[in-house]
């Protein structure tokens, strides 16, 4: 339940971040092209596009047993991981900008084609993070096989975490700085995604798409073992393959780098 629940809490807190910055421009502006109807009308778009990919994903699956069924998790856990990631990076890079740029956008919207541009914008804004949030919470799902009403509890007690960290933030509260919350969770993302990332590629390494190369490469169990706080949080094994090791290795070389890249590298 703990993943659910960070992970409800930090996507959650973004997306209501973003819809108030569209809610301050629309209110400042006043002009009458773009009203507050068309920012409801997006995010009612960007939380509906989360939704039918949940249910479609959740169909397909249905129609999926055995080995292919396994592959399709695995596929999932890994593309939420490279995604979720690609998401730490883009706000490294652009979260100090956030705002600007989602005000300049609002104003071409205004300048071009008036209010169902603005309602785009939101609509992709809500539903970029609605889609990371369905994606990792299936891939978590698929991990430790949780059931529905822990899922359900972890979400609730995530969003009600959000929208208090929202309105700390939207008051200017001491108690909680955005800049410690939003370093802290980068964090604890990138964990999460490296062990979503594991578990994606051991599915691979059991259906036998992917070769073991050396296995163990070590065996730590007697110090730590697989089933505490690292090996579900962060993707730590105490008898890792070669090839899953290798593979690990890469995604937090290549993550390091891009998040010490110039802007314009990512």
């Amino acid at each position: 339940m703990g993943n659910t629940i960070f992970i409800i809490w930090r996507e959650s807190v973004e997306a209501i971040l973003i819809v108030s910055i569209l809610y301050s421009w629309i209110q400042a502006r006043g002009d009458g092209r773009i009203r507050l109807a068309h920012l409801w009308l997006g995010v009612a778009g960007g939380i509906g596009l989360a939704a039918v990919l949940a249910l479609a994903m959740l169909g397909f699956q249905s129609q999926l047993a055995g080995n292919t069924l396994e592959a399709f998790q695995a596929c999932i856990m890994i593309v939420a991981a490279l995604l979720v990631t690609h998401m730490v990076v883009w706000m490294r890079h652009h979260g100090r900008t956030l705002k600007r740029e989602l005000e300049s956008g609002l104003t071409r919207a205004a300048e071009q084609t008036g209010g169902l541009s603005a309602a785009l914008l939101a609509a992709i804004a809500v539903g970029r993070e609605g889609t990371e949030t369905v994606l990792f919470l299936y891939g978590i799902i698929a991990e430790n096989s949780g059931g529905w009403t822990s899922l359900m509890a972890g979400a609730a007690i995530g969003a009600a975490l959000a929208a208090v960290t929202a309105a700390l933030f939207l008051k200017g509260s001491r108690l909680l700085p955005q800049r410690v919350f939003f370093r802290i969770s980068e964090v604890l993302l990138l964990l999460l995604a490296s062990g979503l990332l594991v578990s994606g590629l051991e599915a691979f390494l059991n259906l036998e798409w992917l070769p073991p190369l050396v296995e163990p490469v070590w065996d730590s169990s007697a110090l730590l073992r697989d089933n505490g706080l690292l090996g579900s949080f962060a993707g730590y094994r105490a008898r890792p393959a070669l090839s899953i090791l290798g593979l690990w290795m890469l995604y937090w070389i290549g993550t390091l780098w891009l998040l010490r890249a110039p802007r314009r590298s990512v």
